[in-house]
């Protein structure tokens, strides 16, 4: 399977993580393409959730339905972000136009203080 930075696709992670963001979700790859093209076997992602009350919090980003393939409206979690096997992550369901991916850098560099 072949993902890209800015793809939203679902994972699994109730056996993944003991804490955080628990069940099947949609998450947004948000590592560099040049890894994801590496023989490195994880990713890094960020939650994506459909409590679109935390499009308000600092960093957060506000997804649309109509630029993710999600069912609904959504919040990517920047406080949420996670390593995860490359195996764990399901095919790409759609792909954040590069306006929302720069938003989500922004939140990134915002939580990450870079």
């Amino acid at each position: 399977m072949v993902i890209a930075r800015g793809d939203v696709c679902w994972v699994d992670l109730g056996p993944i993580v003991d804490r955080g963001p628990a069940k099947h979700r949609p998450v947004v790859i948000v590592q560099s393409d040049d890894y994801t093209r590496s023989r490195l076997g994880t990713v890094v992602v960020a939650a994506i959730s459909s409590s679109t009350a935390r499009a308000g919090i600092p960093g957060n980003v506000f997804v649309p339905t109509s630029a993710s393939g999600l069912p609904k409206d959504s919040v990517v979690i920047a406080t949420e972000v996670l390593t995860l096997d490359r195996d764990h992550i399901g095919e790409p369901i759609g792909r954040l136009p590069t306006p929302l991916m720069r938003g989500i850098d922004s939140g990134l560099r915002r939580v990450l203080s870079l």
